[in-house]
């Protein structure tokens, strides 16, 4: 049987198993105590393929708490101590979805990182076995030679022990680490034997092969391939880097969403070093040196610091300050998902309709947001502008006003760490001066969208054009981006292609015109697309949003105004839930209508995209259809004009 025909039966190219997603096999889930048991849904099958649950708490020294599937239900190792195993009952269960933690890790004012693993050729494995105090092999099913292992001693009190393929050029098999303290050390921990895809081997040392002791091994692939529907794309790496006091680029071939780091080269100064998406500081600003990472320390029970590393991901892996001097690190990465592509349009797109609180809010409650626009849709002071905001650039903002202005932080507008949420994004108070999010007695509509394949990405880039030249620049769409929308963070025109109105013409979000002739994107490609002139100046920063038609969750599209009622088939099969329109033949304005606030026949609130103006109701521009929508005979000419040609955004 082919690879193409297994996929087609849905089993994977390594034959018989169905592919494999870093979305099923990791998790990084905050939770906020309640002071009650609570149950925690990350879509980890861990009743069913076993794993591990890794938690800490944020905000208090408690020590890291390990628990797995292997051992007694409810048993806990912590990475921080050489203790045996204990069982207090803090997780009561493992389910097909994820686990249960009692209430006395849930406690009401404090926050909680939690990091689950589970069991899968390629990614992760568990193995326990009985020491004999001479050198001896142990059986494992990772299917791929491990790129670091931790074994700790589970019935006395022991260091961790760790081998990692990256703290040595040559014989790393010869040197062990360990959780508690910070240098490394040569000795026969693992016999000065590399381990294999079948074994792993120890040698005579209490760390790992006591006699009569029991061990427990966690063990971390490395670039093993195994994912993805053809079974070749790679979720976890094992590496090492020096830094020398720059901004080291640690290429991995994938956006990574967590990270472990740990200096090798200094007895007194190798802490390991624990950051991820979820939690701040892991974005594109921090990579710059301008954002200080949240970091938790496993080798340690301190709460969640700041100020020790600044670094962040991007397209390609990861990169940032890791200190003064020439510098050695390991480090463990794996994948940001999700790696499927979505279905449909609720899965990656939120819609909230609300009014302001003048009151820290968190906004939405259905997706690990990615993104978001935030409008408001009343009469206020201020300039309520079109506010968009991601995950890759912390708390910062872009204001779509036409005074261009460059990206901004402000505790009215988004909180001071708006994304440590596990779900929607966090709004500030609004306020009378600085009212674009969150003003007592307006209204707002919010958006939120999800990073996912062939639907939409965000990237940030730094250019390079100090002669002419042109940069290619890296993105996980994992297809041709039909819109791409960029800006200079220091501040510019919101520049926009799309692929309707081609690589020779560019829009502008934040202005009417009409399309100008000018090369602002070029190749576009399912990985790549590369940048011009104004989207490529020196040193200079940028950000871009992606979007693309994804059968039955978005579409990317043009049609050509009649003047009359015509319908835009997107091939959607409920409707387009979001709209927006531009037309591109003469000037017009950025026109954006949602199902929440309303798509009815006689009455379609509408928005613009690039005005601070309220929102215009007791329209009838855009009506329902259930493969898209309808525009009509009312519609003004910068929406349905006999012979202009428009483009639009829709999702379902």
């Amino acid at each position: 049987m082919s690879s193409t025909q297994q996929l087609l039966l849905g089993e994977g190219a390594g034959g018989g198993a169905a592919p494999a997603y870093i979305e099923d096999v990791f998790s990084c889930f905050l939770y906020a105590g309640t002071n009650a048991s609570q149950t925690i849904t990350n879509n980890i099958d861990l009743s069913g393929k076993g794993g591990l649950v890794w938690q800490k708490q944020r905000t208090s020294a408690i020590g890291h708490r390990l628990f797995d599937t292997v051992q007694t239900l409810g048993n806990e190792l912590a990475s921080n101590s050489a203790s045996a195993v204990t069982n207090a009952g803090n997780l009561t269960a493992f389910s097909s979805t994820g686990f249960t933690v009692a209430s006395s890790i849930s406690d009401v004012g404090e926050t909680y990182a939690t990091w689950t693993f589970r069991k899968q050729p390629k990614f992760f494995d568990i193995v326990t076995y009985t020491g004999t105090g001479s050198a001896r092999t142990v059986a494992h099913n990772l299917g791929s030679v491990p790129g670091c292992m931790m074994v700790k001693q589970t019935n006395g009190n022991n260091l961790w022990t760790v081998y990692h393929r990256g703290v040595d050029a040559t014989n790393p098999q010869n040197y062990g680490l360990w959780f508690q303290t910070n240098a490394r050390d040569l000795d026969t921990y693992w016999n000065n034997t590399a381990p294999t895809s079948t074994v792993f081997t120890v040698g005579p040392k209490d760390g790992t092969n006591a006699s009569g002791q029991t061990y427990i091994a966690y063990l971390f692939a490395h670039d093993a391939g195994g994912f993805g529907l053809t079974g070749l794309d790679n979720v976890i790496s094992c590496g090492s880097f020096t830094s020398s006091g720059n901004y080291p680029q640690i290429t991995l071939g994938y956006e990574p969403q967590w990270v472990l780091i740990k200096r090798t080269d200094s007895a007194t100064d190798g802490d390991w070093m624990l950051a991820d998406f979820m939690r701040p500081g892991f974005n594109a600003n921090a990579a710059l040196g301008n954002e200080a990472t949240y970091i938790l320390k496993p080798n340690t029970s301190g709460a969640e610091t700041t100020g020790v590393i600044y670094a962040g991901p991007n397209a390609t892996g990861f990169s940032g300050y890791f200190g003064a001097g020439s510098r050695s690190f390991i480090y463990i990465a794996i994948r940001r998902g999700p790696m499927k592509v979505p279905t449909t349009g609720t899965s990656v797109f939120e819609i909230v309709a609300r009014s302001g609180n003048n009151t820290n809010t968190t906004v939405g409650t259905s997706l690990t947001a990615d993104a978001t626009i935030i409008k408001c849709r009343s009469t206020v002071s201020g300039s309520p502008f079109p506010l968009w905001a991601d995950r890759l650039r912390g708390n910062l903002y872009i204001r779509m006003d036409n005074s261009i202005a460059p990206e901004a932080t402000s505790t009215n507008l988004l909180q001071t760490n708006p994304w440590d949420v596990q779900a929607g994004v966090k709004v500030g108070t609004g306020g009378s001066s600085s009212n674009a999010t969150n003003a007592s007695g307006q209204t707002y509509i919010n958006y939120l969208f999800k990073r996912a394949p062939k639907f939409m990405d965000v990237v940030c880039y730094t250019g390079v054009n100090s002669g002419g030249q042109t940069l290619t620049v890296t993105h996980n769409l994992a297809v041709t981006p039909e819109l791409v929308a960029i800006r200079n963070r220091a501040g510019s025109d919101f520049f926009v292609y799309t692929a309707p109105t081609g690589t020779s013409n560019t829009l502008y979000i934040n202005l009417d015109n009409a399309a100008t002739a000018y090369t602002l994107v070029s190749s576009p490609t399912a990985s790549t697309f590369t940048v011009n002139g104004v989207a490529n100046v020196d040193t200079n920063t940028y950000l871009a949003f992606l979007f693309a038609t994804l059968a039955g969750v978005s579409k990317v599209g043009s049609y050509t105004g009649t003047g009359a009622l015509q319908t835009i088939n997107c091939g959607f099969t409920s409707g387009a839930r979001f709209v927006m329109i531009k037309r591109t033949s003469s000037t017009g304005e950025w026109y954006f209508w949602d199902s929440t606030r309303g798509i009815t026949s006689g009455n379609d609130p509408y928005l613009l995209m690039n005005q601070a103006g309220t929102e215009v109701t007791g329209t009838n521009y855009v009506d329902t259809d259930a493969t898209g929508f309808k525009v009509t005979a009312a519609a003004p000419a910068e929406i349905n004009g006999s012979g202009g040609t428009f483009i639009f955004l829709a999702i379902a």
